[in-house]
């Protein structure tokens, strides 16, 4: 049975994301999703995301085409080239590891399975169909969850409700820097 993500122990890693909207604080759970957490974690070590974007949200009213229907907004590197150049990682899915995609969630974005390196989503609300199995990505093997917002999701909220075009957010919010952290 499938659960939705609760700290391991005291000793799950935190990050802070510090944007131009304000701090969101993560707890990520590389017990759960080893591989997907650790990958996360060395970009944050390695300095890639600083001066990276949040850059789409995605709302009800944003997705007219898409039976599927999912709100979150997504981060990372964003430009193409760059992104195309960061080796992939191997699919962790919402079956092997039960991190669920409940309300703060953190997981990665893909195309196919297996191609997830820098670009990371949170959600707003609980999105069971990004979960294995899920609609939303017709291969079914949804997205690989890592962790999740503990503190912040008001500032998540701010960025969601932001003007697109297309999903696209018209201003990008600036994340200045992923810091890990060892206490709130």
């Amino acid at each position: 049975m499938l659960i939705g993500p609760v700290s391991c122990d005291r000793s799950d890693p935190m990050v802070v994301i510090n944007t131009d909207r304000g701090n969101i604080t993560l707890e990520l759970y590389p017990k759960l999703a080893p591989v997907t957490a650790t990958n996360f974690l060395s970009h944050v070590e390695k300095g890639d995301y600083t001066n990276s974007v949040f850059y789409r949200v995605v709302r009800m009213d944003n997705q007219p085409h898409n039976k599927v229907k999912i709100e979150v907004i997504q981060g990372g590197l964003f430009r193409d080239e760059i992104v195309d150049t960061i080796p992939t990682i191997i699919h962790e899915t919402t079956r092997e590891t039960g991190i669920l995609h409940t309300d703060g969630v953190i997981s990665m974005a893909r195309n196919k399975p297996g191609s997830a390196s820098s670009e990371f989503f949170i959600c707003i609300g609980n999105q069971p169909s990004l979960d294995f199995g899920g609609k939303r990505n017709p291969d079914g093997q949804g997205f690989a969850a890592f962790g999740k917002v503990i503190k912040g999701m008001d500032v998540v909220r701010a960025i969601q409700i932001l003007p697109d075009e297309g999903q696209y957010l018209q201003e990008p919010v600036v994340i200045h820097k992923i810091s890990i952290i060892t206490a709130l």
